[in-house]
């Protein structure tokens, strides 16, 4: 069968749905997500002003070409590969490489180094830890006070670094390398939210922290935010690709993941750990059923199921063992209405995509029950029948 897979195939990420709300390089962290198997929804939650167009960072670089300062933090490769190509553009390119080659330079991370260099240009230091707070406090050790401080800033804050600057005395000169706004299209980013609120992802990614505060501030004007957080809260696991990132998240109360290391690999191998094992694996009928987010794993198998059969298996993974009520599984079912047929019908793809129907027993004038191996039963089940535990299997 085509939507059979052994476990051998798929990848670590098969019958999950993760979203990126990224607009800067979304398409490598999609690619890497898809190759380990996951479905992904991409919906960016900003566009980017391209740095030829910015009068911003054009001001701040004839700022910095008509009075050097004493101080540049350089924090991103491709923001400052980016600075010196759009000076190049407005004619501002030889002025400005002139003045970096007389102030302190400092790089954050070997990236950075390299872009550097490529300018022809030397950094006087750079931290071994990539960190903007180790950056903050050699400076603060030096002494600010007096200085003159730019700083290349790269679409989102730096919490506290700007400020702990100015409170220290130092002039500080932003340098937008370049800037976020909303999205032109709103609709993805209404779909992506959608998809949150019904648990159709499994995980969302951020690799900033202004698309963080993007989607949030939609989910308010919506009226959906408490129903996002909720959903964080439970089902789907926020990923972000660093602590900066996730300052607007954790602002709203949301417990995010971060990879140890602030990349996009990192984020992906975190993802890969982080959502098999949060998804339900039961021994049910002699098989390993493992319940993900749009498929399931029998015995290593990836099979897909249809929306209203993960629907169906959810509820009943929910009390496995237990029988779960007719009337109980066709709320469970999106959008059916009251005939309880929709329950039969639904059941019946659903055994038939799992591939073996022993998995899920009828019990007759009842309702429905997963079929855990009796090993484990009492785990799972009250074995007073009067309580509503096991019950009779029919067919």
């Amino acid at each position: 069968m085509d939507d059979v897979r052994r476990s051998s195939d798929h990848g670590p990420l098969a019958g999950f749905t993760v979203g990126v709300t990224a607009a800067r390089r979304a398409d490598e962290l999609g690619a890497l997500l898809q190759r380990r198997g996951a479905v992904v929804l991409h919906a960016p939650a900003l566009r980017i002003v391209p740095l030829a167009d910015d009068s911003e960072l054009m001001a701040a670089t004839k700022r910095i070409v008509a009075q050097a300062p004493d101080v540049v933090v350089a924090t991103t490769a491709i923001g400052f590969r980016g600075w010196i190509e759009a000076a190049e553009g407005w004619g501002l390119g030889d002025g400005l490489l002139e003045r970096l080659r007389g102030v302190e330079l400092l790089a954050r991370g070997p990236k950075v180094k390299g872009a550097v260099r490529a300018a022809g240009l030397t950094e006087r230091w750079s931290p071994s830890s990539e960190s903007m707070a180790e950056v903050l406090d050699r400076l603060l050790e030096q002494g600010v006070e007096g200085r003159r401080i730019a700083v290349q800033l790269h679409g989102e804050p730096l919490p506290g670094f700007v400020e702990a600057l100015r409170q220290g005395g130092a002039e500080v000169v932003g340098v937008p390398v370049y800037r976020w706004l909303p999205p032109e299209d709103i609709g993805p980013v209404d779909r992506m939210l959608d998809a949150a609120v019904s648990r159709g992802v499994d995980a969302l990614t951020f690799t900033s922290a202004p698309a963080a505060v993007s989607l949030l501030g939609r989910a308010e004007e919506r009226g959906m935010l408490p129903e996002l957080l909720a959903a964080f809260g439970h089902d789907v696991l926020p990923a972000c690709v660093g602590p900066v990132t996730a300052v607007p998240l954790q602002a709203r109360g949301v417990d995010t993941v971060q990879p140890e290391r602030f990349r996009l690999g990192p984020l992906v191998q975190l993802l890969c750990r982080e959502l098999p094992a949060r998804a339900r694996a039961l021994p049910v009928a002699g098989y390993r059923l493992e319940i993900r987010g749009h498929a399931v794993l029998v015995d290593g198998e990836l099979r897909a199921v249809p929306p209203a059969g993960m629907s169906l298996l959810r509820a009943l993974a929910r009390r496995p063992g237990w029988v779960v009520p007719r009337a109980e599984l066709l709320r469970a079912l999106p959008g059916t209405g009251r005939d309880e047929h929709a329950v039969e019908t639904a059941m019946a793809r659903l055994r038939t995509s799992l591939g073996a129907p022993k998995l899920i027993q009828t019990v007759v004038k009842r309702g429905y029950r997963l079929a855990l191996d009796p090993a484990t039963d009492a785990k799972y089940t009250d074995t007073d029948d009067t309580a509503g535990g096991v019950g009779g299997a029919g067919a």
